[in-house]
């Protein structure tokens, strides 16, 4: 199973032997030192796109690509040491997209999660993670779609169905197809 997993390739996005995966929902089991946002128990997203709240991107409303551990995130590492907190006979593992959810546990900079109502189902809102918001993204926000547009979409991924939310006769077609 674990071949499956990892991958061994180079990639801009990070660096490989990683685990993959970057969807997902979870219960924080602990924290580490100067942890404050979340504590264990709580539930979370696990977020591949950062907010630090800090940084000049988080501040200028225009964009969600947190500058606080992008570095980091892109190379596979944790920000505070450089490292992963995966490996395997001794040789690292790296984290894919600062969140590895294909992996059993895993670790994530607190900037990276985001805290969810402890009732919320987990097997549901893990699609917030990414293909939800990269649906309506793409809608609302880069094809900039008004009503009343025709809209083609290719795909009934979550991604596809987020489109389609927009539109309530598309909704009915995807479904459709599902069932």
């Amino acid at each position: 199973m674990m071949s499956c997993l990892i991958y061994l390739f180079k990639d801009p996005e990070g660096l490989f032997l990683c685990f993959l995966g970057h969807e997902a929902a979870g219960i924080v089991e602990s924290v580490g030192e100067g942890v404050t946002e979340v504590q264990p128990g709580d539930y979370v997203i696990p977020c591949y796109q950062a907010e630090c709240r800090e940084c000049k991107f988080c501040k200028s409303g225009k964009t969600n690509l947190c500058g606080k551990v992008r570095t980091a995130t892109g190379a596979g590492v944790m920000m505070n040491d450089r490292k992963s907190r995966f490996s395997i006979n001794g040789k690292p593992i790296y984290h894919f997209m600062g969140t590895s959810t294909f992996s059993q546990y895993t670790v994530v900079h607190d900037v990276s999660v985001a805290k969810i109502d402890p009732q919320a189902p987990l097997d549901k809102v893990c699609l917030l993670g990414c293909g939800v918001p990269t649906g309506l993204g793409a809608v609302w926000n880069t094809a900039k779609v008004e009503p009343g547009a025709i809209v083609a979409i290719f795909g009934l991924g979550t991604v596809g169905l987020a489109v389609s939310v927009k539109y309530a006769s598309c909704v009915e077609i995807c479904l459709y197809c599902l069932l």
